[in-house]
């Protein structure tokens, strides 16, 4: 099998299983406990916390630990909009957010709040203009994904964060796709609330954190003890948090040479469609790009049959988000940059990399669609 699923979710890296397994086999302390054994889990939990800190430029206290992403996305939704509801009610978000996110926005809703949902254009990116058009004296928070799942477009974060530093509304992106793959500065991209999974870069599934600039208040979520200096209560899954800063080491340190390595795979998944003269079209295009992430139209065929031929070849691919994949709805990604008619909703395929791939893979994995899309098609 080759795996080109990648952003769906990622292999544990050799290095960071075995951090996850000697956390498992000698630190198992509550953390929250003042004697030896709490102390030792303590100090893990703080070394981890300060690793994830650095790889933004933040400072340790500003990071909260989640059972992933998708909370992490909640307290940056719910908790704003409850501590900030006495300054308005008006949230900002794009069309082609993850569901963490617009299933948030549309929870909110049925309690009073107004959302915009700004459309994009047909690269799937947000201009600047309609965030500073769609601003008011009651906007509250503004949540813009960093890179999408999907199509991999990246959005003018800094730019936005720059319109935003005058006004009162919170800004939060959701980096679970670009975090570690990426270079992000909380600070220059002028950032409030930032979410990340460990699952997105080769650590274990169940951990991520919420990045919450000094000073900001959020509601909490979830009512217990005082963890998380009082933002997230539960006891911290100490043996995860430790293997996510471990991921989260190989990421800073590969970071640069794996951007190199996907633009190859890329070029090398191309040049192989078009030796075989597959009709393709490669969706955003025009715009700046996760590395990792490449959208694939091919035209005349259907994205079921394209989906089990592939995976009957060995090759594992998705049509989008995974979080979506057992749904029969259609890319809600997709049908804000194409429309709810087009025919890319139905032949859309996309090839994510990462950790243990290799050119001869990419290569195979090409012909063989390749060889499968021609004989859909005909």
């Amino acid at each position: 099998m080759i795996y080109l699923d990648h952003a769906a979710t990622t292999p544990i890296h050799p290095e960071v299983s075995a951090a996850y397994m000697r956390a498992m086999d000698t630190v198992f302390g509550n953390p929250s406990s003042i004697h030896t054994f709490g102390r030792t889990s303590r100090k893990l939990l703080d070394e981890s916390r300060k690793t994830i800190a650095e790889a933004l430029h933040a400072e340790p206290p500003e990071i909260i630990f989640t059972s992933g992403g998708t909370e992490a996305d909640n307290i940056a939704v719910f908790g704003t909009a409850n501590s900030m509801k006495e300054k308005g009610n008006h949230i900002i978000t794009t069309a082609i957010e993850h569901h963490a996110v617009l299933n948030s926005c549309k929870e909110l809703e049925k309690s009073g709040f107004q959302v915009t949902y700004l459309p994009v254009d047909k690269n799937g990116k947000v201009n600047v203009k309609q965030i500073e058009a769609a601003l008011t004296d009651q906007t509250i928070l503004v949540s813009i994904m960093y890179g999408n799942n999907e199509i991999g477009t990246i959005q003018p974060i800094k730019e936005i964060g720059e319109v935003l530093k005058e006004h009162q509304a919170i800004f939060h992106t959701d980096a679970v796709q670009a975090f570690g793959v990426v270079e992000l500065d909380v600070n220059e991209l002028h950032v409030d609330l930032l979410s990340a999974s460990a699952h997105k870069l080769n650590g274990p599934k169940g951990v991520g954190f919420l990045y919450q600039r000094k000073g900001l208040q959020t509601n909490p979520l979830l009512f217990g003890g005082e963890q998380e200096r009082k933002r997230r209560a539960g006891t911290e899954n100490v043996p995860a948090i430790s293997a996510f800063a471990e991921a989260v080491k190989i990421a800073q340190q590969e970071m640069a040479q794996n951007r190199i390595k996907y633009a190859g795979f890329e070029k090398i998944l191309t040049e192989t469609f078009e030796m075989n003269n597959v009709s393709y079209e490669v969706n955003a295009n025009g715009a700046e790009r996760l590395p990792h992430v490449i959208n694939i139209s091919f035209p005349g065929t259907d994205i079921e049959s394209l989906l089990v031929n592939m995976d009957m070849a060995g090759i594992a691919v998705s049509s989008g988000s995974a979080c979506t994949a057992g749904s029969l709805e259609p890319s809600h990604v997709l049908s804000a940059i194409c429309g709810s008619e087009s025919a890319k909703l139905r032949n859309s395929v996309r090839f994510s990399f990462g950790l243990g791939l290799e050119e001869d893979a990419i290569r195979d994995a090409a012909q063989k669609t390749s060889e499968i899309v021609n004989r859909l098609v005909k």
